[in-house]
């Protein structure tokens, strides 16, 4: 079953005029970010999917992930959204601790940020897969032959956790978006 994530500066903004059902972790625990937006059976007294979201997954049951990222929070439309992602972002930016440590995802890895020098959306996916424990071991890799050495090996699935490449490539995606606001933000700043 695929796997889609929805991200939002304000997920309550689409779900207060989205009809869905909230999904359920367990017996006793809402899903923190997942809903149906088609038929589920559900508790009417709290809402939540009377089905844990692994169990309706079974059944065939479609869960989308609705995600609060703040990041999108300076964003004002969809041109401005485009603008963002269109910019050639400040790669090196990255390599400094305090601007790296601002950043979604990879804040508190400057270091090997710094040593593996991502310099594309393709690269910043594979250097955000490296960081799951079942693509740890690539990180060597990495650091001697570069990016296209781990191309092949960085999206194979594993036992271990790890990113999808899709799921990687959205995240550098929205950091790239996150690190040319910040630079707008400053640029308008010092104005």
């Amino acid at each position: 079953m695929p796997d889609i994530d929805i991200d939002f500066a304000d997920r309550t903004r689409a779900l207060d005029v989205l009809k869905h059902v909230d999904a359920r972790i367990d017996a006793s625990k809402k899903h923190n970010t997942g809903v149906y937006c088609t038929s589920i059976p559900y508790n009417p007294i709290d809402g939540i999917a009377t089905l844990d979201y692994k169990t309706a997954e079974e059944r065939g049951y479609f869960k989308i992930d609705f995600l609060n990222v703040s990041v999108y929070e300076g964003v004002k439309d969809k041109e401005h959204l485009t603008q963002l992602l269109a910019t050639e972002p400040l790669w090196d930016l990255l390599e400094e601790k305090d601007f790296c440590d601002k950043i979604f995802h990879v804040n508190g890895y400057h270091k090997l940020i710094a040593e593996l020098k991502p310099r594309s959306i393709e690269e910043l996916a594979m250097f955000l897969a490296l960081l799951r424990p079942g693509k740890k071991h690539l990180i060597p890799v990495c650091k001697e032959k570069g990016f296209q050495e781990i191309a092949n090996e960085i999206w194979t699935k594993t036992e271990e956790y790890s990113f999808k490449k899709s799921h990687s490539i959205g995240y550098a995606h929205a950091i790239v978006v996150q690190m040319n606001l910040i630079c707008e933000q400053l640029a308008n700043f010092t104005d």
